[in-house]
């Protein structure tokens, strides 16, 4: 399968989404998104780690170092009110832009 980029703001919005079940480090966001996609979304270290501190910056996210059950040090990330707030914006945002598309196909 060939490698699809994700719209803007879409990866904010998956690991947003990810980050409201349960917090995690880095890693384990990449592995949860490729797990429930299926393998279709992969997301690459370079567009990852630049979303999270893009969304700390922002306080969407907040994290901070712990232990990983195999004893490694990780930056665990979780999601603030503020990011459930962005994520509720984004998830209405994405579902009418959904709509659009399936309207538009429709008519082809």
């Amino acid at each position: 399968m060939t490698r699809r980029d994700l719209l803007p703001g879409l990866l904010d919005m998956l690991i947003l989404r990810s980050l409201s079940a349960q917090s995690m480090h880095g890693y384990g966001i990449a592995q949860h998104l490729q797990r429930l996609s299926q393998d279709v979304i992969q997301v690459e270290e370079g567009s990852l780690y630049p979303a999270l501190q893009r969304m700390r910056q922002k306080g969407w996210v907040r994290a901070e170092w712990r232990q990983t059950p195999n004893n490694q040090r990780a930056r665990y990330y979780d999601i603030t009110a503020l990011g459930r707030r962005q994520l509720g914006a984004q998830t209405d945002g994405f579902t009418e832009l959904m709509a659009a598309v399936r309207r538009v196909m429709q008519q082809a």
